[in-house]
């Protein structure tokens, strides 16, 4: 069935064109479960057998649905089918391993896509992984599912009801195997029509208690409101507004206001800045201090900037802004300044007492930071707290705002300060963070309950982020992973939920783990979809003079050629190997042979992409992680000695004087006769009794690397 719609547009030169678009609604995709009967189903499993799409493991990529799903008492065996929302809020749990046979509505990939890339990419990458059988249901492309949006709904109405539509037909499509596919959505008014259609729907927390095994989960869930009742600062005052995105945009055209990375001082946290584009086409630094300056902004985020006064201006360097209530979770100072002004009683759960030891804490903190000056500038004055560094502009002083063309290099009104109108973008990530056990509540309290904490990023320029939890207990001296969800303007701190433990602080492993994802380094095993791009011999791959271009003459043959390679102690992945042969008119033959790792990495594989994605291997104290698993980082694309190894060489022909008479580069298939290290290198060299073609080979180029250099420096 053919749709066509048609409307117009507006091109960059201004002309108005129309377009029309063409829109297929076919009756014959598969619901993607394995054992469906329907004639449909049963003609799309024998077609990709037809077409040669290898199973994974006992999953048919076709339709990955289980037959046996995860049951409940309240749904029986059931499949998941999530809203957007429900990927964009939870997103976290749903990439758990546990959480299988889920089918994902092409309605809710393409809002995906519109709404976060970093969500749609983390979901593509589960469903790539076929042993989680996760389905893409291409409902807008069903001639039964699909849907028109009416002329009185918005779009994201015509969404909500195209899923339930979608999930409608799946149930009655499932009519006769007892499995139930489950909407899950925390849209309330999703949930009133779903239910008036017959449709199984239910929340995300409803979801996730059949998962008894797993009570964490319910401590990951996202967009948790937090309330800031607790901050301790009786006089906080909630962050100012953000402006509009319209008015952003006119302000930035208008150069009232400036654009930047929020950058914040590794020695101090409450100190920021950014870097402002200026009409002269100048980068000038716009310092941002204080929280309520920030205003929610933190570490990375694109910020929109307002320049305030001349009079406001940073004259001099000043000793480092302190912030009290930064050293300490909020709940437990409240308390102990609550109990040290006369409040009511606070019970002690020590012998010293939590208010000692936060009291204590404080005192270290203020001498500490307080002493710390900005990189090689005397302190010329003392900071109170954030609130007193600058005092909002009055109504008279409006017209005192700074545009960004008035900006000068060197002014004599100091250094240009600002305050955050707007976040253009985010910068969130997943942030490591501890949960100090002098700082856990450990007051009475069910013992399920969710408990509202604050955790300490590792990441000393990220604020406090508080969350709910019912793992008090057991995160207390841990290492973690923590998500930011939001940042409400009467929450002193951004709101976030609990991702995964790490384990113990202070473990080796554990340390290990939270500087590599802390650096974003990616170090999780290779999936088997990478695995399965490797050579099918493994290890006891050979080389095929035919299979590998040789008898064709397109790669050439040095095997003959005494070459070498020098590295460290201990290396396995060789990746280059080099050789010198004097030639008959006086000149040298010099050549460097590098792996060719594209013999095995073909483009666009899944191999190919995740090596693109680790960019290059992470060398640790006691370990490494590969960019390519390690039948070929250390085997098969390792210039290894005594061995037949693919390479791609450059060959130069060079003078007594080491200058350049010609050069040539191709592939090669090369057989190194050793493999040396730096110091059995220098020991071939300084032995004079050694006359082996492999150690004169090792002066010739140590002669010609002298002659280089001396060029070089003398150049």
């Amino acid at each position: 069935m053919l749709r066509n719609k048609s409307f117009v547009k507006r091109t960059r030169k201004g002309n108005i064109v129309r377009t029309v678009k063409e829109h297929y609604l076919r009756d014959d995709i598969s619901c993607g479960f394995e054992g469906c009967r329907h004639n449909v189903c049963v003609s799309a499993r024998s077609e990709a057998e037809e077409q040669g799409k290898a199973a994974v493991g006992d999953v048919n990529p076709v339709a990955p649905l289980s037959a046996n799903p995860r049951n409940s008492v309240q749904w029986g065996p059931h499949y998941l089918v999530p809203d957007t929302n429900a990927f964009v809020n939870q997103i976290d749990i749903l990439e758990r391993p546990i959480i299988n046979n889920v089918v994902v509505l092409s309605t809710v990939l393409d809002e995906l896509r519109g709404l976060s890339m970093v969500v749609y990419n983390r979901v593509r990458a589960v469903i790539r992984d076929h042993e989680r059988r996760w389905y893409v249901f291409s409902n807008e492309h069903h001639r039964e599912t699909f849907v028109d949006r009416a002329a009185d709904e918005s779009p994201n109405d015509r969404n909500d009801r195209a899923i339930r539509v979608a999930v409608q037909w799946l149930g009655k499509h499932l009519e006769g195997t007892a499995i139930t596919p489950v909407m899950v959505t925390n849209d309330e008014d999703n949930l009133k029509k779903a239910s008036s259609n017959n449709i199984t729907a239910c929340r995300m927390e409803d979801c996730l208690k059949v998962y008894t095994e797993y009570p964490e989960l319910l401590d990951m869930m996202g967009s948790v409101n937090i309330t800031d009742r607790n901050s301790g600062d009786p006089a906080w005052d909630a962050y100012p507004e953000y402006l509009s995105p319209v008015q952003i945009q006119a302000g930035i055209k208008s150069g009232m206001l400036v654009q930047g990375t929020l950058q914040i001082a590794p020695y101090n946290y409450l100190e920021g800045s950014i870097f402002a584009a200026c009409p002269d086409g100048k980068e000038r630094r716009v310092l941002i201090i204080g929280r309520k300056d920030m205003n929610r902004a933190i570490q990375g985020d694109k910020v929109a900037v307002q320049i305030l006064p001349r009079s406001q201006w940073r004259k001099a360097p000043s000793a480092a802004l302190v912030d009290e209530d930064e050293d300490a979770v909020p709940d437990i100072d409240a308390k102990a300044d609550v109990a040290s002004s006369g409040g009511p009683s606070v019970p002690d759960t020590n012998e010293k007492g939590d208010g000692a030891k936060t009291n204590e804490g404080r005192a270290r903190k203020r001498a500490r930071v307080a002493g710390e000056k900005r990189s090689g500038n005397a302190a010329t004055g003392a900071v109170g707290t954030d609130d007193s560094i600058m005092d909002e502009p009055t109504q008279d002083g409006q017209s005192d705002f700074v545009k960004s063309d008035d900006i000068e290099d060197n002014s004599s009104d100091g250094e240009p300060t600002g305050h955050v109108v707007g976040v253009i973008r985010r910068n969130w990530r997943s942030y490591c963070a501890f949960l100090d056990p002098s700082f856990a509540n450990r007051g009475a309290r069910a013992s399920n309950a969710p408990v509202s904490v604050s955790v300490l990023a590792m990441d000393r320029r990220i604020p406090k982020i508080k969350i709910r939890t019912r793992q008090v207990d057991v995160l207390s001296g841990q290492r973690f992973v923590v998500a930011i969800d939001s940042w409400p303007k009467e929450s002193r701190y951004p709101q976030g939920h609990f991702v995964r433990a790490l384990g113990d602080a202070g473990d080796k492993a554990t340390e290990t783990e939270v500087l590599l994802l802390e650096h974003d380094v990616p170090f999780q095993p290779f999936t088997k979809n990478v695995r399965a791009d490797l050579p099918p011999e493994g290890d006891k791959w050979l080389l095929d003079v035919d299979r590998d271009q040789v008898s064709s003459g397109k790669r050439r043959d040095l095997r003959h050629i005494d070459i070498c390679s020098i590295d460290p102690p201990g290396c396995t992945d060789i990746d280059d190997a080099l050789h010198a042969i004097r030639l008959p008119n006086g000149n040298f033959q010099v050549g460097v042979h590098i792996a060719d790792v594209t013999n095995f990495v073909k483009p666009n594989t899944a191999m190919d992409k995740e090596a693109a994605h680790r960019s290059t291997t992470v060398y640790l104290v006691d370990r490494r992680i590969d960019m390519l698993p390690e039948l070929l980082g250390t085997n098969l694309c390792s210039l290894m000695s005594n061995v037949d190894r693919l390479a791609f060489s450059c060959i130069w022909e060079l003078g007594q004087d080491a200058s350049i008479v010609s050069v040539t580069f191709h592939k090669s298939v090369i057989h190194s006769k050793a493999s040396l290290t730096y110091e059995e290198a220098q020991n071939r060299i300084d032995d004079p009794s050694l006359q082996d073609p492999i150690t004169n080979n090792i002066r010739d180029l140590n002669m010609l690397a002298k002659k280089l250099r001396k060029r070089r420096i003398e150049a």
